[in-house]
């Protein structure tokens, strides 16, 4: 079953002669448990369709089903909750609260969604992401590679459907960029998570199940990697 539809994207920025065509009739779907990496040169459009999938931005036409819903039917409140209860965001720059630790960044999404959170799902991933030891640690106290662990852990803890990242190793070191992808790819088998990437590192887009590139707005699809 696809837990991702994209139907016939188009995002026009600007009118007339100044208009600009980011995204052009882009379609694909994506099976639940996907792991897929998005490639493409700064400005190609990947980023806006990013942002496209997770809601952030209003396509000029086309539609983005989510589980069978479409996100752009939806009334902002609505739409608001959806977001906060499907879709886990990773980004470069960690976007971690400096003024909370790791624990409480992680089940920050779930308190502000007046919901408990389930603890028992908070140390197993504590103990996957190796974090257990800096629960009480703030951002400013942990390398990069933690902040980005404790990030992928907030965007674990509300188990959503769909996860999107960012260019999530862009401010790592090879090692912990190794060790993220890895995290990202046991998150998609062991929880069923549907995961899209956004990278410029080609190396780390073929450890994903399928790679699309993104050029001047037109999307290809290059199919599944292999094993």
């Amino acid at each position: 079953m696809d837990l991702l539809e994209v139907k016939n994207i188009c995002k026009t920025y600007g009118s007339g002669e100044t208009a600009v065509d980011a995204l052009k009739n882009v379609s694909f779907s994506v099976p639940k448990g996907e792991f897929v990496a998005i490639v493409g040169e700064s400005g190609s459009g990947k980023t806006t369709l990013l942002n496209m999938l997770g809601a952030l931005d209003t396509p000029t036409s086309g539609n983005v089903l989510i589980d069978g819903r479409d996100t752009f039917s939806m009334k902002e409140s609505e739409l608001t909750v959806f977001r906060r209860r499907n879709i886990g965001f990773i980004f470069q720059s960690f976007n971690l609260i400096p003024e909370l630790t790791v624990e409480q960044n992680m089940i920050f999404p779930v308190l502000l969604d007046y919901q408990k959170p389930n603890r028992k799902y908070l140390e197993e991933l504590l103990t996957i992401l190796n974090l257990k030891q800096r629960r009480d640690h703030l951002p400013s106290q942990l390398s990069g590679g933690q902040q980005q662990r404790a990030a992928i852990g907030r965007a674990l803890l509300t188990r959503p459907s769909l996860i999107l990242a960012d260019e999530p190793t862009g401010n790592l070191d090879s090692r912990n960029s190794s060790e993220v992808i890895a995290l990202l790819k046991e998150a998609s088998k062991k929880y069923e998570q549907t995961i899209i990437m956004i990278t410029h590192n080609r190396s780390i887009a073929q450890t994903a199940d399928r790679v699309l590139k993104v050029s001047d707005g037109v999307l290809t699809d290059f199919g599944r990697c292999r094993e």
